[in-house]
């Protein structure tokens, strides 16, 4: 009953999620077509190929926190489950990309809790990879934002940074807390690896990504706006580290999909005055269109296999059991 509401499901997931990409596209156009566009396709071919990589990093890391919970998947199909439930977060709404991964990891037999927990640690590590962005942000400035916060700036770097160490220092008691919740549950524990080094090497692949995502932005950028900047390096570097920490605000608005609108507010504080607030609206705005496209490009790609496997899921026939023909014979 359950895999036959789940069938259902999943197709009207990707329909309201194709309605809210286009009206979120339709929302935007009148702004983005105002602009001169100047488009210098060296810079949109290495924005295009930053993306892909980064892509990549960011599914080899989930698919590793998944192996470290006990959920083991191959990387080509945690690609394809990644990208067709990645366009179903603009359904507002933040539970709906969770909620469409673990069905296609139900599908292959990963428990839900591994799933969940799997999504759970992602986010956290995305979220604390920012800190050292941030710190950085905080040191340099260059924007609205920064002004008001160089008094505070050693302790905002201090606050940044503590929760960073402590997770990596002490990961045990995450397993084990939620262990706890589980049994109290009456649900089997997971077969959790949580350990200190485990935790550093998914936060450096984790903050090598998000420079993977400042490069793509800081490319992107670069391809459609004529920037005329006194000092290009240093514009550079706050377009690189200015793309997390955007990133984080948007996803920690819970109520937005995909955090619409508080990150594009985000990087006008981040980048003005150094950045002109026209570019950069135009910019942010361009940069969400250029990698939902990049998501329904791969998502297209990805369905047909996905039908493939379902079909070939729906054919296997279910195991029969075996009966002991001795009297008193057990189930095998």
């Amino acid at each position: 009953m359950l895999h036959k509401a789940l069938r259902v499901a999943q197709p009207l997931f990707l329909i309201a999620a194709i309605f809210a990409i286009a009206f979120f596209l339709r929302s935007q156009w009148a702004e983005l077509s105002a602009f001169t566009w100047r488009l210098d396709l060296g810079w949109l071919a290495a924005s295009g190929v930053l993306l892909l990589a980064t892509w990549a990093l960011e599914v080899g890391i989930w698919q590793r926190i998944m192996a470290l919970v006990g959920g083991r998947i191959s990387f080509l199909t945690a690609v394809r489950i990644w990208f067709l439930s990645a366009i179903v977060r603009y359904i507002p709404g933040n539970i709906w990309q969770p909620l469409s991964l673990t069905v296609y990891c139900m599908q292959r037999g990963v428990r839900p809790e591994a799933t969940l927990t799997s999504i759970g640690l992602y986010q956290a590590i995305i979220l604390l990879a920012v800190a050292p962005f941030a710190a950085l942000y905080v040191a340099i400035g260059g924007g609205l934002l920064s002004a008001s916060l160089s008094g505070i700036a050693p302790i905002l770097i201090a606050l940044l940074l503590i929760p960073v160490a402590i997770f990596i220092a002490k990961p045990g008691w995450l397993s084990a807390l939620l262990n706890a919740v589980l049994v109290k549950l009456g649900r089997q524990p997971l077969e959790a690896r949580l350990s200190a080094p485990a935790m550093l090497a998914l936060i450096a692949a984790t903050v090598v990504d998000w420079l993977l995502w400042g490069l793509t932005f800081a490319a992107f950028t670069a391809s459609i706006a004529q920037i005329d900047a006194a000092q290009p390096a240093r514009l550079a570097m706050l377009l690189v580290i200015s793309y997390p920490i955007a990133y984080a605000a948007g996803f920690l608005s819970f109520f937005t999909p995909s955090g619409f609108g508080v990150r594009e507010g985000a990087f006008f504080f981040l980048l003005t005055p150094t950045l002109e607030g026209a570019v950069v609206t135009v910019a942010a705005l361009g940069m969400r269109m250029w990698t939902t496209l990049g998501e329904l490009l791969i998502a297209a790609i990805s369905a047909p296999f996905e039908r493939t496997h379902a079909a070939n899921r729906d054919r296997t026939p279910a195991p029969e059991l075996a009966i002991d023909p001795k009297p008193g014979g057990k189930l095998t």
